[in-house]
């Protein structure tokens, strides 16, 4: 199905999931206004399902991108769980809320790193979407273009034989670059927003998950999330993906431009 490039309202209906109370009442109640004063988003492409387990995987160039995303899947109807960094738990009130709302920690390393999958996958046992940056980390691609991605977005997709929906966003940027550690307020930023159609993870159902596989898979997803960003930039995305380990660079941790 080709993708509707014009800008779209998120849909006004209450999904189930948010007519729950639940502490995400009380988180979109906080965050939500004040981040409304920051930005505004213009969506475009799909809509999220309403109900339903599901991967949403989108690109990742921006320390405050779990926010902009955060209230973005909320404007569109689902609540957002993430996998997030660890260390974000052991933080006073921070790490309360994290638990709270049910979002998952994840270790960057060492033998508890993969117990962040096992818990994504449990949440999707219950129905509940969540986000997973196939990334990782922020892109080290010096234009901001999504780069290599990891295989844990599509693990939880074929394991658990969901959807793995493809989204992207550009104009985060503004509101905090890359490693920036200062927001931007005024004037307000528009941050678009487009979601894609599910990845067809088909051919791939089914199959032992070897390692050859799972990395063909992930890149058909981030060529689809390239793809996306291609659309709200206005440009063709790069062939190739860019690969830290190519160029020197570490996985993880702070990339100085």
């Amino acid at each position: 199905m080709p993708l509707d490039d014009s800008p779209s309202k998120p849909r006004v209906k209450i999904s189930p999931e948010k007519r729950r109370p639940s502490i995400f009442w009380f988180l979109a109640g906080v965050v939500v206004p004040l981040w409304n004063v920051i930005a505004k988003y213009r969506f475009r492409g799909a809509h999220l399902p309403q109900t339903g387990a599901f991967v949403l995987a989108p690109n990742h160039y921006s320390e405050i991108d779990p926010i902009a995303m955060g209230v973005a899947v909320w404007k569109l109807g689902r609540l957002p769980r993430f996998l997030a960094k660890a260390s974000l738990f052991k933080l006073p009130v921070v790490g309360w809320l994290l638990h709270k709302s049910g979002q998952i920690p994840v270790e960057r390393a060492g033998s508890k790193s993969h117990h962040a999958l096992r818990a994504a996958e449990e949440m999707v046992e219950k129905g509940r979407m969540v986000v997973v940056y196939p990334e990782g980390s922020l892109t080290r691609d010096p234009d901001l273009w999504p780069m290599r991605g990891k295989t844990g977005a599509v693990r939880i997709a074929l394991e658990r034989d969901i959807p793995l929906i493809p989204a992207a966003h550009w104009g985060t940027q503004a509101v905090m670059p890359r490693y920036g550690k200062k927001i931007s307020v005024f004037p307000r930023k528009t941050i678009d927003v487009m979601i894609g159609e599910p990845v067809d993870l088909s051919k791939y159902r089914g199959k032992p998950l070897e390692p050859a596989l799972l990395a063909e898979a992930t890149n058909d997803v981030m060529g689809a999330i390239a793809e996306l960003v291609g659309h709200l930039r206005g440009e063709t995305p790069p062939a190739e993906r860019w690969d830290p380990t190519r160029h020197g660079q570490t996985e993880t941790g702070r990339l100085e431009d």
